[in-house]
């Protein structure tokens, strides 16, 4: 499937090694091609259909043979741990060793800067991979915890020392209210469902960049959607969109183990997670930074 992650270029599953996945024919015994919103896709042009196409009116992906090297729950959750854990480790790491006092807050900003540039070209590269590379995920989310450290750091410092728990409590909360209300089925996974994310996620984000544009050359806030009221508004739809991301990264999983993803797409399932909660971490971590500036 296209992207559900705000890198917005994330490739889907795919065929391996004779492994159905999700641009795979179906085998004997499978549901017919038109049931497989997967099923049109090429190996020369994955996107040259909407992943969505047959989902308006059938929800969910029907189940396919059981096959042996195919990818399960058990190796999404361990994956995700793994991808998870290393940004949880290096963030604790920088935020120990990365000082962000009036005497070390220059050099400490341009290291995280730095491993955020760093971390935004590792995710674009494997983004645009045919397959999931574990290294180039586990690197990437070292630089990012790296960055999300520091910042996280400068923020319980000159902000407040609870705004970070608290950033911590509201990613997983959102989370695990995601996952419910995915499981319950409260949440429809389809194509207008997608078309209307990836819409509001690309207006999102273009209009942050004319705001950071602005700010650069203009100074202060820029178009102030940064802070005050406005920052507020934004940042509570940052959540909510990162929130649908969510919902599309669970869909994506779903098929994945539904028609046979080879087990190794485990690991692109967990890139996905990893920059969806990295997306509503820092956008909750900043909704709380105005909240809490403003007492």
């Amino acid at each position: 499937m296209r992207s559900s992650n705000p890198v917005f270029s994330r490739r889907g599953f795919s065929r391996d090694n004779g492994t159905a996945g999700f641009n795979a024919a179906p085998q004997a015994g499978a549901p017919a091609a038109g049931a497989n919103p997967y099923a049109q896709g090429t190996a020369a042009n994955p996107y040259a259909t909407n992943p969505y196409a047959q989902q308006d009116t059938q929800y969910g992906a029907p189940q396919a043979p059981a096959r042996s090297g195919a990818m399960t729950i058990d190796d999404v959750v361990t994956r995700t741990a793994m991808t998870l854990g290393t940004v949880v480790l290096t963030a604790a790491l920088s935020w120990a060793l990365l000082p962000v006092d009036e005497a070390n807050l220059g050099k400490s900003y341009g290291i995280a800067i730095g491993a955020a540039l760093v971390a935004f070209v590792l995710a674009m590269v494997q983004a645009f991979k045919r397959k999931p590379s574990p290294a180039l995920i586990l690197a990437y989310a070292a630089f990012e915890g790296v960055f999300l450290g520091v910042i996280s750091s400068a923020v319980s410092t000159y902000i407040s020392p609870g705004t970070v728990m608290q950033a911590v409590m509201g990613t997983m909360c959102v989370f695990a209210g995601v996952l419910i209300a995915y499981k319950m089925r409260w949440i429809r996974v389809t194509r207008r469902f997608y078309g209307f994310v990836m819409a509001a996620a690309v207006g999102f984000v273009l209009l942050m960049m004319v705001n950071l544009l602005f700010s650069v050359f203009g100074g202060g806030d820029g178009l102030g959607f940064r802070s005050g009221g406005l920052g507020i508004l934004f940042g509570v739809i940052g959540v909510i969109l990162g929130a649908c991301f969510l919902a599309l990264d669970f869909k994506q999983v779903e098929d994945g183990i539904n028609f046979g993803a080879p087990r190794e797409e485990s690991w692109l399932a967990a890139f996905g997670l990893t920059l969806t909660l990295v997306w509503i971490y820092l956008e909750m971590l900043r909704l709380l930074s105005i909240l809490n500036g403003n007492d």
